[in-house]
């Protein structure tokens, strides 16, 4: 059977999980499922995305459906082409993960990722391509009914003026940031927008050479944008990760500026000057409780999701809000896309701390107080096992007993990977671990798990 779809698309190891066989198989199950034509096609810089690429753009182009490649892009910039010419894409990434790994993203025309049902109609095909271990040959694909193939150069610079002009040219004079692109697929295109705006920078990480992307650098590895910061005396850092769909900030200080602390601050913002439509924001169940505390004692409501950036986006558009966004750095504007846009996300709080002339560590401690947040990443044989794991929940149900409201406890199966995700709030930072280490030893126990627990 075929690797499932899971909240991100489909993800593996490259040439393991994810094989030019099975991207093969996947763009011929795509073409069949999904209208419109031509599909655009991008990719991020790990050294297998050409191969997956290729094997995808074969299949698709197999059911009689043109191929665009545009080279490169950010995820964002993909979904932005895709909707702004109105065809489907797919993008071949693996986002944060290292380069061993790979993924395929399918968009619809409207640039923002399939439905559920539109995603079981694909697995259903991609099961029945590869049931014996080959692309069988379908009737009604005979010979010369084949799709073309083309490159697009030009797209990553149309992408490139929509960032442009998201934010008002020359707003920026004066403000020195650093740029981590995490080697990744913003390398080009992030420094060439902060060159355009006239934004002073300093740029880390925007080499890649296939091997490099996210490694001990960008959003999961902020330890080098810190130490450029503090050493340049620059206003602020950002650091994407390696398709540039989410972005995490720090202060002038290298302190972390979150998913949480950016929304907070970019909800008030926009209350303030009578943007908040709807009166509240989406968040996602791993949201500090210390955001919603600041968001409800300023009158904001507050729409609750699952994890990842397709919740967060269709809660948006359900309910007719203007912002939304996770811890990671997911953020979403509606009036500038459907799409979590780390690169649109940093030229935005970039004009917002000049627009308000105060540092952004001011700004980002007025807007809320983070909680103690701990979470653990335990490794299972099998994460959907979770929900039917009643002595777990037992657990769970005693120590947010214990808590009595001054605290939360999280616990969810990974939509990407084999984990069991383990997280608690509380008051200090030692009860919040004693919280996690009891609940990690339950998993432990009763999933059958592996033994092992990250110490994050």
């Amino acid at each position: 059977m075929a690797p499932r779809f899971g909240t991100d698309g489909i993800r593996g190891v490259a040439g393991v999980d994810l094989t030019p066989e099975l991207a093969l198989a996947l763009g011929r199950a795509a073409a069949r499922i999904v209208s419109g034509s031509p599909f655009l096609l991008g990719r991020d810089t790990r050294q297998s995305g050409t191969m997956i690429q290729s094997a995808l753009a074969a299949g698709i182009a197999a059911e009689g459906t043109d191929v665009v490649d545009v080279g490169v892009i950010p995820t964002p910039g993909l979904a932005w082409l895709a909707t702004d010419r109105g065809v489907p894409a797919a993008m071949v990434s693996a986002s944060h993960n290292p380069y061993g790994d790979n993924g395929i993203k399918l968009l619809g025309a409207g640039g923002t990722k399939l439905s559920a049902e539109l995603e079981i109609a694909i697995q259903d095909e991609l099961d029945r391509l590869t049931s014996s271990g080959t692309v069988r040959e379908e009737p009604g694909t005979g010979p010369g009914v084949v799709g073309a193939a083309r490159g697009d150069p030009d797209a990553l610079w149309k992408y490139a003026d929509h960032l442009t002009g998201a934010v008002e040219r020359g707003a920026h004079f004066g403000l020195e940031v650093v740029i981590d692109c995490a080697n990744g697929a913003a390398s080009a295109v992030a420094p060439a927008v902060l060159e355009r705006l006239g934004i002073s920078h300093k740029v880390l990480n925007a080499e890649p050479n296939g091997v490099n992307i996210n490694a001990e650098c960008g959003s999961t590895h902020l330890k080098p944008l810190r130490q450029a910061v503090v050493a340049s005396g620059a206003a602020l850092g950002v650091a994407l990760d390696g398709d540039a769909d989410r972005v995490l900030a720090v202060d002038h200080t290298g302190e972390l500026v979150d998913g949480d602390q950016l929304l907070a601050m970019f909800a008030f913002d926009l209350l303030e000057r009578g943007l908040l439509t709807g009166g509240s924001i989406v968040v996602t169940v791993m949201s500090n409780l210390g955001l919603r505390l600041a968001l409800q004692a300023r009158g904001i409501g507050v729409v609750e999701t699952p994890v990842g950036d397709r919740y967060v986006s269709d809660a948006i558009e359900a309910n007719g809000l203007q912002l939304g966004g996770e811890q990671s750095g997911h953020l979403v504007f509606r009036r500038h896309g459907m799409t979590g846009d780390g690169i649109l996300t940093s030229l935005l709080l970039m004009e917002l701390v000049a627009r308000r002339k105060r540092p952004l560590a001011e700004l980002a401690a007025e807007a809320m107080t983070r909680l103690p947040q701990v979470l653990r990443n335990v490794k299972v044989s099998d994460p959907s096992r979770l929900a039917a794991a009643r002595a777990v929940w037992d657990e769970v149900a005693f120590v947010e007993s214990q808590l009595a409201g001054n605290g939360r406890v999280l616990l969810r199966a990974s939509g990407t990977e084999a984990l069991v995700r383990v997280m608690a709030e509380a008051p200090t930072h030692q009860l919040a671990r004693d919280v996690v280490d009891r609940l990690v030893t339950v998993v432990l126990r009763e999933l059958d798990a592996t033994g092992q627990a990250d110490r994050s």
